[in-house]
């Protein structure tokens, strides 16, 4: 092939992934203002923090198109950390550099592989109320005032945000809002409709002359070293703020990789985009930037404008310090209302309003557990609520799996037996028995299954026939022991019947075997009704 043809067939790919990157950087360039001014680490850090990122995870990550940057998950838990912290940097770069260290080490185990595994429930609970709260948190800006430190707090004094409001930043933020809630779809294809709010109504705002608050200050200069705490002390301190950053920046991560394998048709390897991150946001936490994650929206958003490689995620941190070098003074004169407003918009995105509409014909499970993680998420603690959620998810799964096993008991009829018991013949039946336990036997139907022996006590031999070939979990185990030292107890004789070789080692290695006997325990089920008919002729013998 010539290298005209060569360069003929690879230049569309080029230009696609030319077009993701800068409609993707048109997006970041507010959402990465907004998010550095929200969280307290100031708009540059949020420029920079997406420029960082963006770029690491771009040169050595997967190939796909994965656009990096702070997203709104991301922004609240740091929100909620800076708040902890005093605003102190160093302490915050301390955490970053944290979780971004248990981020990248998380990535060289099979942790990655567990989050497809996480229930929508789960996943949709936690968006959505993320989205609540980043609409909660931005009313104050958008009304001319500081931020409030949470949801409750700002639910609690927006009588006095109300009465006390700036007409000129509401007024503004307004006019955000309807631009970028009401631009039409074709319009917004083009040119996204939050960088035409950003731009006009910061124009206006200066025209107008409007007595707001703006960023200020935005620097180009590549931001400076910020050394972190080192010491043990500090670092057992900070722990439990860079795990709770740590789980929000994999998690999104990794949803974001299967959005794109998703949308690409293809399959990304997830422990090198979880390594690519966590060292982008190594990187970020030594610069006193704002880390953050695969981004789903930026990423979707390259990959509709015709990205297929990673290029895009090169060009995009190139076109933001481009617009920065070239556009600082401008982007100084942001009224913060106006980043207030993309916000709200940006949480309003966030809600997922597909599974809303359908919810009511859900199964109430998943409603209780969406529900359980909204409320925890908007009132209390993010990966609290995803905890709590995934938790009850997994009981209620546990339940419904157990409620399907089932003892089903067998009387097995024999003319021998029939000559030796004519005296016993109507309690013939509770001679000898076969149960089989039909489903999976683990910690959901152990208590249920031990409780059902109760009524086969009074037999001589009880045959238990385990048919499925699934291990059984320590609670199982735990289970079957109870199981027979209750039937002994009452005298009663246990086979086992177990068809799989697997588990019939693990109940060798669990002694559970020497507890009834090596003889009494069969892979056939004829062979231990065979012998159970033997003994109990023995026994009237």
């Amino acid at each position: 092939m010539s290298f005209q043809q060569t360069l003929k067939n690879k230049f569309p790919i080029f230009l696609g992934d030319i077009c993701g990157g800068i409609n993707s950087a048109i997006i970041t360039l507010p959402q990465a203002l907004a998010f550095g001014v929200a969280t307290g680490f100031g708009a540059s850090a949020g420029i920079w923090g997406a420029v960082i990122l963006c770029f690491v995870a771009g040169i050595i990550g997967p190939r796909v198109p994965i656009v990096s940057g702070t997203t709104g998950p991301v922004a609240i838990v740091v929100t909620s950390m800076m708040l902890a912290l005093g605003n102190n940097m160093q302490a915050a770069a301390t955490v970053l550099l944290c979780a971004a260290l248990l981020q990248f080490f998380a990535s060289l185990t099979n942790l990655p592989a567990l989050v497809k595994y996480i229930p929508y429930p789960v996943i949709s609970g936690f968006m959505n109320g993320v989205g609540v709260i980043i609409i909660i948190l931005q009313i104050n800006p958008l009304l001319g005032h500081s931020a409030m430190p949470s949801t409750v707090s700002t639910i609690l004094n927006l009588h006095t945000g109300i009465l006390t409001l700036n007409r000129h930043a509401l007024f503004i933020g307004l006019v955000t809002l309807a631009i970028v809630l009401f631009t039409p779809k074709k319009i917004n294809k083009i040119v996204p409709s939050q960088i035409i709010a950003l731009v006009f109504c910061t124009w206006l705002s200066i025209k107008m002359g409007l007595g707001v608050e703006r960023i200020n200050e935005v620097s180009f200069n590549f931001p400076g070293f910020i050394a972190p705490y080192f010491d043990i002390n500090h670092i057992i301190e900070y722990l439990p703020y860079a795990f709770t950053i740590a789980i929000v920046f994999s998690a999104e991560t990794m949803l974001t990789g299967l959005v794109v394998d998703s949308l690409t048709k293809t399959r990304h390897n997830p422990k090198l985009l979880l390594a690519s991150q966590g060292a982008g946001n190594m990187l970020c936490a030594l610069t006193g930037s704002l880390g953050g994650t695969a981004a789903t929206m930026r990423t979707v958003a390259a990959i509709n404008s015709g990205a297929t490689t990673k290029i895009c995620a090169i060009i995009n941190p190139l076109l933001l310090i481009l617009l920065l070098f070239k556009c600082s003074n401008f982007v100084a004169q942001i009224p913060l209302a106006v980043l207030a407003a993309i916000l709200i918009k940006i949480g309003y995105d966030i809600i997922d309003f597909k599974l809303l509409k359908v919810l009511k014909y859900a199964p109430k499970d998943d409603f209780y557990v969406l529900m359980l993680v909204f409320a925890l998420t908007v009132f209390y603690n993010l990966i609290f609520a995803v905890g709590a959620g995934i938790t009850l998810a997994a009981l209620l799964y546990a339940k419904r799996v157990a409620d399907k096993a089932k003892l089903v008991q067998k009387v097995v009829y024999d003319e021998d037996i029939l000559e030796l018991e004519k005296a016993l013949e109507q309690d013939y039946q509770h001679k000898i028995r076969v149960v089989h336990i039909s489903g999976q036997f683990f910690f959901g139907s152990a208590t249920q299954l031990i409780s059902k022996f109760e009524d086969v006590l009074g037999t001589k031999y009880i045959i238990i026939n385990y048919d499925a070939d699934d291990l059984l979990d320590i609670s199982a185990i735990f289970a079957l022991e109870d199981i027979i030292l209750r039937l002994q107890s009452q005298d009663v004789n246990i086979i086992l019947v177990i068809k799989n070789k697997s588990v019939a080692k693990q109940l060798h290695d669990h002694k559970i075997v020497s507890q009834i006997g090596e003889k009494q325990m069969f892979f056939k089920e004829t062979d231990a009704i065979d012998f159970a008919k033997q003994q109990l002729k023995d026994d009237t013998d």
